[in-house]
């Protein structure tokens, strides 16, 4: 059979053919509408930061301590201990790969997630030295970790496994089933709370029995909670509101107009107020009791928030740095 030659034009074609095609950029993300409450909006630009911790990488969740904040930064597989005295970084602890999923404080140590090995660090406190790797993961990159007065808690698969950590021997004492695509968890008022976006739901769960006691209806896409003011609260990415659910009767008691849509974000409790931060509106103040939002700065920054230390404490994971901001400034 004779060989059959293509001209050059036509091999370069079918190449061009063959290959990927180009990554396309990602398209800028909506403006977020905030609230529209006359004095309300004010601009980060304003704002000046008791201190500014250089975090090289993307630094993003938070835990406070004693005398510290712990920061992640996912890019550097590391998490960096700031300290409240002397506004320092005073070390950086290589942990799993890609640090995620937010960051726990207990037993003497600071717990973290991992979502590219699927694994949780357990650094030691005092000697800032990993002194575990727990061979599982965090179910979903945006979610949560938390501990009792005696276990670490965890989701940790997208079946709904709510994993119950011993964090005398390091390991699983107890599986619990909640609903599938659960993402964050937290420990408040003597009970586990669950956040799964897919169902706007809100669970309940009773540490003493290992059983789901309530399941709330809130807004659509909860995903980040905190506690306060006998109060579960939720950041619903679905409409960018806050649902606040009362800790004691498990009944929904408002869901707030916040105007901070879409993923990413998170949400704290401190200084008796709730605070909320996503891409450009960093700040997002609410008043309990007011159920309503009485401050929002808008403009560059934000992701992770933590409150404490008579500080805000703001992840600005775009400018790989984090803002320590005086209460009485805002």
């Amino acid at each position: 059979m004779a060989k059959l030659i293509l001209p050059i034009f036509l091999i370069a074609l079918l190449h061009a053919q063959d290959a990927p095609p180009q990554q396309q950029k990602r398209p800028p993300r909506p403006p977020n509408p905030g609230v529209s409450t006359p004095g309300v909006k004010r601009e980060m630009a304003a704002i000046k930061p008791d201190a500014v911790f250089p975090v090289e990488g993307a630094p993003d969740w938070q835990v406070l301590t004693d005398d510290a904040v712990w920061v992640t930064s996912a890019p550097k597989n590391t998490v960096h201990r700031l300290d409240v005295k002397t506004n320092q970084v005073v070390a950086v602890v290589t942990v799993g790969k890609k640090p995620c999923s937010g960051l726990a404080a207990g037993f003497g140590s600071v717990w973290v997630p991992n979502c590219g090995d699927k694994t949780l660090s357990r650094i030691d406190i005092k000697t800032n030295q990993v002194v575990a790797t727990l061979p599982f993961g965090p179910a979903d990159s945006e979610g949560g970790i938390a501990t009792s007065p005696d276990s670490v808690w965890m989701l940790t698969d997208k079946k709904g496994t709510l994993s119950r950590i011993d964090p005398v021997t390091n390991k699983v004492t107890a599986e619990l089933v909640v609903t599938p695509n659960s993402a964050a968890c937290i420990f408040a008022e003597g009970a586990i709370w669950i956040t799964t976006p897919e169902k706007k739901l809100l669970t309940r769960v009773d540490p003493k029995t290992n059983q789901v006691t309530n399941t709330i209806e809130v807004g659509p896409g909860p995903r980040f909670l905190t506690a306060g003011a006998g109060s579960i609260w939720t950041l619903n990415q679905g409409d960018g509101t806050i649902s606040r659910v009362d800790a004691k009767t498990s009944k929904l008691l408002a869901n707030i107009e916040a105007g901070i849509p879409g993923s990413g974000g998170e949400i704290a409790f401190g200084a008796g107020h709730v605070w909320a931060t996503v891409f450009q509106i960093p700040i997002t103040e609410i008043d309990p009791g007011k159920n309503a939002v009485i401050k929002q700065w808008v403009g560059a920054g934000g992701d992770s928030i933590r409150v404490g230390h008579g500080s805000i404490w703001l992840s600005n994971l775009s400018n790989q740095n984090v803002w320590r901001l005086a209460i009485d400034q805002m």
